[in-house]
């Protein structure tokens, strides 16, 4: 995003590449677990879908993450296509990740919700092309139980390795070469969600 929209952007927004039907969330895994689904769209069975899965509409935010991924067991970095209904769902099956007092009756309440949500949400700050906090920030989904089985088997239409776009872009920042990475980037838009969808997630 254009330093020059900062100021204007709204504290808790979803920004995502996405299509009337899809849209696209970023993982990143080891090899072994990335490239199989990479080559067959699905996660192969070394993919635990007992353990909480996050994924991440940023792309930025993932290469934060992950280390342009050079971080050891996010060396392949997955651009996986979901359908806008599971990602919905999962919003509106959520819960946020940390106690607030203005959201939440007390903290037993939220400590209830919590254990009963198959889905929780983070805002960590966007980040920009140096990977340094931006004063907004973005959604992280985390996606366990239910939830997990459903984004597995029912919502992924596609899963993309972008390893070498991720190393591409990081060269070109390395080398000063800001606005060619700046061109290289997916493009995220506000995802339209209505604001009552999200209401229950806003830290």
């Amino acid at each position: 995003m254009n330093e020059e929209h900062t100021e204007t952007e709204p504290r808790f927004r979803i920004r995502a590449r996405y299509t009337d039907t899809t849209v696209t969330v970023y993982q990143a895994y080891r090899p072994g677990i990335g490239r199989p689904a990479a080559r067959t769209g699905r996660f192969p069975s070394a993919w635990k879908r007992d353990r909480m899965t996050w994924i991440k509409p940023s792309f930025l935010w993932m290469m934060y993450r992950c280390g342009w991924g050079a971080k050891e067991g996010q060396e392949t970095v997955l651009a996986v296509d979901i359908t806008r209904e599971g990602f919905e769902w999962a919003l509106r099956h959520a819960c946020l990740s940390h106690y607030v007092p203005a959201l939440h009756p007390d903290q037993a309440a939220w400590k209830r919700e919590l254990a009963r949500s198959p889905a929780r949400v983070q805002w960590d700050p966007e980040r920009d092309l140096h990977l340094a906090a931006l004063p907004y920030r973005s959604l992280q989904l985390g996606l366990a139980g239910e939830a997990a089985a459903r984004y597995a088997d029912e919502w992924i239409t596609g899963i993309e390795d972008v390893t070498p776009l991720a190393t591409e872009i990081h060269a070109l920042v390395r080398a000063g070469e800001t606005e060619r990475a700046s061109g290289l980037l997916p493009e995220e838009r506000p995802y339209p969600v209505p604001d009552e969808a999200l209401a229950h997630l806003r830290a």
